[in-house]
């Protein structure tokens, strides 16, 4: 294998041009100030499904423009008229929902409150973004300005000179996802509070449901209001309920002053519970709520800083890392009220969280944020107890106070087991969660109108895979997907296995470990594709293949092709390889799925013309797909096969799609999914084997990382000359004052390195190649 690899760097030598705009490079010292160099107007279109405006470090806030309704960005940087501003966004999900409570600034009469009739044109020109505030300067002459504290939206509209009247317009009833029931209310002269119930996310159940309460105090008081249901509007009445499409109220103010300026607090509990939020959090004012929400962003992304690179790298960096920190959000009040799955409000001593994306986010964005706050993943993982406590299962994708039952497989196991492997959990919650995971891995649900739990077991318990079923209807989502989500249980149970055996179950450890190879059940080593043959195949259950047994195609494989999702048996990389050949045929078909020959000559090529391109491109081809989550861990197979340098090599073209503008991300970013991934391989450390626990290496982006786990010791990581701007590899590693020569750490390892010091050589290398990762 070392022989091997010297005829290599002897072949690609001088193929190291990664096809980037490079400015001067910055000097390599950290930033001053990091929020300078995040763009939160990156992924700003249906791509990436990003958001531009105010929020706190997963804050239940996220107070931003809309310039569209009923999609799945709100916000979409294509366009120039601005609907409003709304208190609740998730960044990058590929379904319309959320976007609650909207205001609008308008002058003159009030006539319509159709958002397109009083929307307002705008330029980019004219816009202000930073973590923490949003600024627009309106075609109408009014600039809103907006900013957040963890649970409230704090506005400052500022009218134009001459100006008949000024109002503010408060949509409740329409929001940019299902709205199904909401009120409002006037209060006295500066206060207008309501409700809405919202639901129906991806259209997966169509039956889960979320409420949540505002409570908005105005810093002057109105001359007069009214409200609206639907297009009929009502002066001076105080009340409103949604109709069939909407509700709201108008406040018009005197033009005696310039500025109106409002403080909304949320909660999911009540209208007390918004009101409580907003009284304990107000601000002394807009300007200190402004610095304070500043402060917090600069110590957030201090927390993993990078020096050196382009200024081009260094916003691209940061920007992600500001996304991979928006999610999961607080779900509970000040007084730590939160409303459970099983529509009640419940007291937590713990910050309560919610918004769980996990089949995205166990892949990458999980281990980010358990890295940089163990404090703060401790609770999101007893969160999920409290889902199941509250609701009865364990959830996939948790949307507030609802299961939307959306995407596949088993998510939360390997979620979960990556927090107990880090020691986030107390005993007794570990235990808890467990209870809870063998449960999900065993049963299904009884009531599936709620949550549809792995509603494949049956036949996987039985037989080690999911048998295939085309019927219509949420209840058999998995059947549906039984390729992929076969492999996604067998990865779940591999790592909750884990879990048993650290909790002495020994029983239910083995059981669980002898479903991690089911992935094997699903291999068909009939069938050839692009001069390889034997690919997992989606099964009936009584064993025989269904579907085109063509790999470049989807039949039961979710947002995927047996080519992409192949690799998903990371657990137990030795078992893979034998069914492909071994490693070296192994590698040849990594190779293939990157085109590394075309990679090494020209990366950003292979990256753009290769691989898959466009954020829905699931189906029907066999290359790497980096805009989606299934195949994310494949860069690093390569450490398995005894080529760690390639990894290098890939992630030097897969940072050439990220790019420092609003249309800079090649797909959704799922809740920092995308983003988190970026920021790990930028940095050089991921976890490939989502609940092991161990980080794989990679050649730095940057000469200095610096890690700052909270209440941990800091970690650097130095690389002189790195750069990502060309192909790059790993000569040799120190930890500490001692030589490293694997391509692997563990968590714990990692937060005792104190410092790691890369060499890097421009050709590629063998360090690593001595003995492969553990398996699962």
């Amino acid at each position: 294998m070392r022989a091997r690899t010297r005829v290599l760097a002897t072949l690609l030598a001088g193929a190291t041009t990664v096809a980037l705009a490079t400015p001067a490079e910055a000097k390599t010292r950290f930033a001053d100030d990091p929020t300078t160099l995040v763009d939160t107007s990156i992924g700003n279109n249906g791509d990436g499904t990003t958001f531009p405006g105010a929020t706190s470090p997963f804050g239940m806030v996220q107070l931003s423009p809309d310039t569209q309704l009923k999609k799945y960005a709100s916000y979409d940087y294509a366009q120039d008229t601005t609907l409003g501003f709304s208190h609740t966004h998730l960044s990058g999900v590929g379904c319309q929902t959320m976007g609650n409570f909207r205001f609008m600034p308008t002058t003159g009469a009030v006539t319509s409150s159709d958002p397109a009739r009083y929307g307002a044109g705008f330029s980019h020109a004219d816009e202000t973004r930073r973590p923490g505030y949003y600024g627009v300067k309106l075609g109408n002459g009014i600039e809103a300005e907006l900013t957040a504290t963890q649970r409230t939206g704090q506005h400052r509209y500022t009218f134009p000179a001459g100006a008949t009247s000024e109002n503010v317009l408060i949509e409740v009833g329409e929001s940019n996802g299902y709205t199904y029931a909401g009120d409002v209310h006037v209060v006295g002269d500066d206060t207008v509070e309501g409700w809405l119930q919202g639901g129906n996310f991806c259209w997966e159940t169509q039956k889960e449901r979320y409420k949540v309460f505002f409570s908005a105090k105005f810093d002057r008081a109105f001359t007069s209001f009214g409200t609206w249901t639907d297009n009929k509007l009502t002066p001076n009445q105080r009340d409103a309920t949604l109709g069939s499409q909407r509700t709201g109220a108008w406040l018009t103010f005197g033009s005696d002053k310039s500025q109106v300026g409002a403080s909304v607090g949320l909660s999911y509990t009540s209208i007390d519970g918004a009101r409580l939020n907003r009284t304990t959090e107000q601000p002394r004012s807009f300007d200190k709520a402004e610095k304070q929400a500043h402060d917090t962003w600069a110590d957030e992304l201090n927390r993993m800083r990078v020096a050196g690179g382009t200024t081009a790298d260094q916003r691209t960096y940061y920007s992600a890392l500001y996304r991979s920190l928006l999610h999961p959000s607080v779900g509970s009040d000040v007084d730590g009220s939160y409303r459970g799955f099983d529509d009640s409000v419940h007291r937590s001593r713990d910050t309560y969280y919610q918004m769980f994306s996990l089949w995205d986010t166990y892949r990458s964005q999980n281990q980010l944020v358990a890295l940089l706050h163990p404090d703060k993943a401790a609770d999101m993982t007893k969160s999920v107890l409290k889902i199941y406590q509250d609701g009865g299962w364990v959830p996939r994708w948790a949307l507030a106070g609802g299961e939307t039952n959306v995407m596949s497989g088993d998510p939360v196991t390997p979620w979960v087991v990556d927090n107990y492997r880090r020691g986030l959990l107390d005993d007794k919650t570990a235990r808890q969660l467990f209870d809870a995971l063998w449960r999900n891995a065993n049963e299904v649900p009884a009531d599936q109108s709620i949550f549809r739990g792995r509603d494949g077991n049956p036949t996987y318990v039985k037989n080690g895979w999911i048998g295939y079923q085309d019927l219509p209807g949420y209840t058999y989502g998995d059947t549906r997907q039984a390729g992929s989500a076969t492999l996604e249980y067998a990865l779940a149970d591999c790592a909750l296995s884990t879990m048993a055996q650290g909790l002495g179950y020994r029983d239910k450890a083995k059981t669980l470990q002898a479903r991690c190879g089911n992935f094997t059940k699903l291999w068909d080593g009939s069938v050839e594709s692009h001069g390889f043959t034997g690919f997992p195949r989606t099964k009936a259950a009584d064993g025989t293949g269904v579907g085109n047994p063509d790999p470049a195609q989807s039949t039961g494989f979710h947002e995927g092709t047996p080519w992409q999702y192949q690799w998903l048996a990371q657990q137990d990389t030795a078992k893979l390889f034998g069914l492909m050949g071994g490693a070296g045929q192994a590698e040849k078909r990594l190779d293939t799925f990157f085109d590394m020959p075309l990679l090494l000559s020209d990366p950003g090529k292979a990256a753009t013309d290769s691989w898959v391109h466009g954020a829905y491109d699931y189906h029907n081809n066999f290359a790497f797909n980096p805009n989606n989550e299934p195949d994310l861990h494949a860069p690093w197979m390569y450490s398995w096969t005894g080529a760690p340098w390639k990894t290098s090599a890939v992630l030097r073209a897969a940072r050439t799609l990220f790019t420092d503008t609003p249309y800079g991300m090649p797909g959704n970013d799922d809740l920092g999914t995308i983003s988190s991934w970026l920021v790990f391989g930028m940095a050089g450390v991921f976890e490939a084997q989502p609940g092991s626990g161990t980080y794989l290496l990679s050649t730095p982006m940057f000469e200095k990382v610096e890690i700052h786990p909270e209440g941990g010791r800091k970690i650097e990581i130095e690389a002189p000359g790195a750069s990502a701007a060309k192909l790059q590899y790993t000569k040799d590693v120190q930890v500490g004052h001692r030589g490293y020569d694997r391509s692997w750490i563990s968590h714990a390892d990692l937060l005792r390195a104190g410092k790691i010091q890369f060499r890097l050589s421009d050709t590629p290398t063998s360090w690593g190649t001595k003995s492969a990762p553990p398996s699962m």
